[in-house]
């Protein structure tokens, strides 16, 4: 095991990660920026390093710095969180040249998902389903227009090279198509360095439903069931819960085999989520993989027992994963409100300040994973998450109580947040019965609103 490692990120993934290397005996050191120098993470860390000024490209972006502070705090490892670097797999090159264990699969499992069309060729390959679309990046508008009218309309245009929902278009028709091809090739561009797009058949009615993995360096790899991120705004997951209330046993084990084949055909190693997209008739398809741990991973965590990050850190050391696929027993329901400081009246405007006041809630089956305390300032230059407030029952019904009641006494002053949307999300007639797809939330957003305007 690691005596020392260096925490690459910041916010409550590195507090989170701060603590898993404490219960295991690893001395943590977090790379912090100006703007992070008095959070809660360099204050529980037991060295913190400030790598730069408050902008991403000068500090958690920087990877010279990052290696320059591992190596002069005598880190074996660097664990890059989400987000971020976590994702790049030549900083995870540059670690491996510097003798630094990056705790994240290999550079080459890192930089074919991470490329859409090799990732899609990859699994298909493999015989893991995929949404039908191109078999390579477009190559013109006349391109995309010939295949959509063959596939049939609605399509959507969606980035090569990124992900996060930014670059996505629908075009439920050939002039749509024409108009979105332009914007999308630019945002992509403008997002990720790279303009390639795919085209894929537009599924309307879908769940986004994701499968956690395991895998060591010993050939030994498992699934933990799903997650179901369908309560999403704009590609962005605003609730997540596990077990998914349309995936059933079989359709449960159906997945998590698709996703150990894929984590076979790229000899994956450590944590990661293949995610796929469920329609209401069973059938599902691969749309990418996360090479790094989810926000989401709590959810996962408290239905199995199994505490991901930990062993994140102890497969990066090279231990055997002693966790049996017969082990991995989903036990109740478990919820995940992802708390982002943001005003949901303004379309989720970004909220920045002090925290004035901060009581996070509590009682049986309560977890909060978050970075905040009383005088913290929520800076403008990240994202803008400030806590994940998760729920277990032995049941989705109770499960669904649990966290109104946990949200209720939620209480943060200071900055706008999503509570009060989440509040009616809970409430919801759709989510309640658990007939949720990836566009439910958007109706609910404009009924809300709608709603607010008139009283």
């Amino acid at each position: 095991m690691f005596s020392k490692i260096l925490i690459a990120n910041r916010g409550e993934i590195a507090v989170r990660i701060v603590r898993a290397c404490h219960e295991l005996g690893i001395r943590a050191v977090v790379a912090y920026s100006e703007a992070d120098r008095y959070s809660l993470a360099v204050r529980t860390a037991d060295e913190a390093v400030c790598i730069g000024p408050a902008p991403s490209p000068r500090s958690y972006l920087n990877q010279s710095a990052l290696i320059s502070a591992a190596l002069i705090t005598g880190c074996e490892a660097i664990h890059p969180g989400y987000g971020f670097l976590s994702e790049n797999a030549y900083f995870a090159e540059i670690c491996a040249q510097y003798g630094i264990t990056f705790i994240g699969p290999s550079p080459d499992a890192i930089r074919l998902m991470g490329d859409k069309v090799e990732g899609r060729n990859t699994m298909r390959a493999a015989g893991v389903p995929i949404v039908p679309g191109s078999d390579g990046e477009l190559q013109s508008i006349e391109e995309a227009v010939e295949l959509a009218n063959a596939m049939g309309y609605p399509v959507l245009l969606k980035p090569a090279g990124g992900g996060g929902g930014r670059g996505m278009r629908v075009a439920n028709d050939e002039a749509e198509l024409n108009r979105f091809y332009l914007t999308a090739k630019s945002e992509a561009e403008a997002a990720f360095g790279n303009g390639a797009l795919l085209l894929e058949k537009y599924l309307p009615k879908v769940r986004h439903v994701e499968i956690q993995v395991l895998a060591d360096t010993h050939g030994h790899a498992i699934h933990l069931g799903e997650r179901d991120c369908s309560s999403q705004r704009r590609h962005q997951k605003i609730v997540e819960e596990a077990p998914s209330p349309a995936v059933s046993p079989e359709l449960r084990a159906r997945m998590g085999e698709a996703a150990l084949k894929g984590v076979r055909a790229i000899n994956y190693v450590n944590a990661g989520t293949m995610e796929f997209l469920l329609d209401p008739e069973g059938n599902f398809y691969f749309i990418e993989m996360n090479t790094r741990i989810q926000v989401e991973h709590p959810v996962t965590e408290l239905v199995t027992g199994i505490d991901l990050v930990r062993w994140q850190l102890r497969i990066a050391s090279g231990e055997h994963l002693t966790v049996q696929q017969s082990d991995v027993q989903i036990r109740g329901h478990a919820i995940e409100c992802r708390v982002n400081a943001e005003d949901p009246e303004r379309d989720f405007m970004p909220s920045v300040g002090e925290i004035q006041y901060y009581l996070p809630p509590g009682g049986p089956g309560v977890r909060v994973d978050s970075h905040l305390y009383p005088g913290y300032m929520v800076p403008g230059n990240y994202d803008s998450l400030l806590a994940k407030m998760l729920v277990w029952a032995p049941n989705r019904e109770e499960a669904i109580a649990r966290m109104k009641r946990a949200l209720t006494e939620t209480v943060i002053h200071g900055v706008k947040t999503t509570i009060p949307f989440q509040l009616v999300l809970l409430d919801d007639e759709v989510f309640v019965d658990g007939d949720m797809s990836t566009r439910y939330v958007a109706e609910i957003m404009t009924n809300w609103l709608a709603s607010k305007t008139t009283t």
